[in-house]
């Protein structure tokens, strides 16, 4: 299917989303391999109480950014990217744009090794290692072919052909049967009173649940300018992700205290490989594939802005790029990826969200300027605060404070350079 430009609106007739389709595509996107093992970054140290306390509270207040988000992309019709030319301007997009492009590729390479690193364990396991189907480099090129044509299918094709018909309903199955599993041979009781050795801080681990979702905002309009209506696209993607997530996300951390003490990314894998003969973490395995999709299709969305070529093509060049990575690069260094994205783009957001809200009222501009700099100055400002918090005072919490000062000095320093201009119709789904 031919994909749409990432700078011009999506028609009314491609706007096919409803709340079941958003609600399929980011719940999927809420589970995943990666998300276990995000889960069991905080066993250790905040344990099973505070742990699932700090992944509610980050993934709801995460989610609800990344709701509003979503209804930026309904609004306009744009990509992720295009759309922030309103909020820093044309020339001022391309920086988020190219940081996007980068990030994603990163991302998309850490799902390849996720799906590569269980694959080969799940082959370990039961024909050895000596076993042509244990060979990682098999997998990483298998998955990233598999990634790749996802990404060229496009969203559309992605979410009505493959997620809703069947995908979504092995992925439950799944999570159903892990969770009974954990209730059936796991001391709950007992691990809900041992409390964490304190090697994370609560705000930390905050940080590590909302850094899930919030990790999501560079590329959520990607898909919800697909979207037939913001009050169905925000219910959509909100409980989407917020059921996938926590749900996945608390598993990490059960799984780790109950059958994995140590911590460590492979003695996870192997309790999970242990369960139900591994039939369960194979779903969840190719389910991974859907967030490889995402991040090699936005990645191509992203780098379209900078260079003029199809989404197609470019998701072929992505596609590629991220598998080399994956071949040669190893899982180390996650936790600090995860603050590394939060650290850009949480204030980012903070900017375009109170620049759609509360400045322009989510009102098309009557024209885009060449730069905004109270946008770039207020982003800026939030990166050095989130920077500042995350290496002397992590123990406050890092995402929510650069997110909100940096909207709240866009918002003082626009109010005192002059109004932004606006005008235009209501965009579609608003109740105005």
């Amino acid at each position: 299917m031919t994909q749409y430009s990432p700078d011009i609106p999506v028609t009314q007739e491609r706007r096919v989303f409803g709340a079941r389709d958003l609600f399929t595509l980011w719940f999927s996107l809420g589970v995943g391999l990666m998300v276990l093992q995000t889960g069991a970054l905080l066993a250790p140290g905040l344990g099973l109480a505070h742990g699932l306390l700090a992944i509610v509270l980050g993934t709801l207040v995460g989610v609800l950014l990344l709701a509003a988000a979503a209804v930026i992309g309904t609004d306009t019709g744009l990509s992720a990217m295009a759309s922030l030319k309103t909020s820093l301007g044309r020339h001022g997009a391309a920086l988020p744009a190219m940081l996007n492009l980068l990030q994603l590729i990163g991302w998309g390479a850490f799902e390849l090794i996720v799906m590569r690193d269980a694959a080969s364990l799940l082959a370990t396991t039961r024909w050895g290692e000596a076993s042509v189907w244990a060979n990682p480099l098999l997998w990483t090129l298998a998955f990233g072919a598999l990634a790749t044509l996802l990404a060229v299918s496009g969203p559309l094709t992605f979410v009505r052909r493959v997620l809703r018909k069947w995908g979504i309903w092995l992925l439950l199955a799944a999570c159903v049967w892990l969770t009974w599993n954990l209730f059936a041979t796991a001391d709950l009781a007992g691990l809900w009173q041992r409390a964490g050795d304190g090697s994370l801080a609560f705000a930390a681990g905050f940080d590590i649940a909302i850094a899930m979702p919030l990790s999501w905002l560079p590329l959520i309009a990607d898909y919800s300018r697909f979207g037939r209506s913001a009050g169905k696209v925000f219910k959509g993607t909100a409980l989407g992700f917020l059921l996938g997530n926590v749900w996945l996300m608390g598993l990490g951390v059960a799984y780790t205290l109950a059958f994995a003490p140590s911590g460590e990314t492979n003695a996870l894998l192997l309790a999970l490989a242990g369960a139900g003969l591994g039939i369960p973490l194979l779903l969840i395995l190719l389910d991974e594939s859907e967030n490889a999709f995402a991040d090699i299709h936005s990645a191509a969305v992203s780098s379209g802005l900078l260079v003029r070529l199809k989404v197609e093509h470019l998701a072929v060049l992505v596609g590629v790029v991220c598998t080399l990575i994956a071949a040669f690069a190893p899982l180390a260094q996650y936790q600090n990826f995860l603050f590394l994205i939060g650290s850009v783009f949480a204030p980012l957001f903070g900017v375009v969200l109170v620049d759609h809200y509360l400045l322009r009222q989510r009102r098309a501009p009557n024209a885009c300027p060449t730069w905004r700099g109270a946008a770039l100055v207020a982003w800026g400002a939030g990166i050095v605060l989130y920077q500042a918090l995350a290496h002397y005072w992590p123990d406050l919490g890092a995402t929510l404070p650069s997110l909100i000062l940096a909207g709240l000095l866009h918002l003082a320093l626009s109010k005192v350079l002059g109004p932004v201009s606006g005008g235009g119709v209501a965009p579609a789904g608003s109740p105005r």
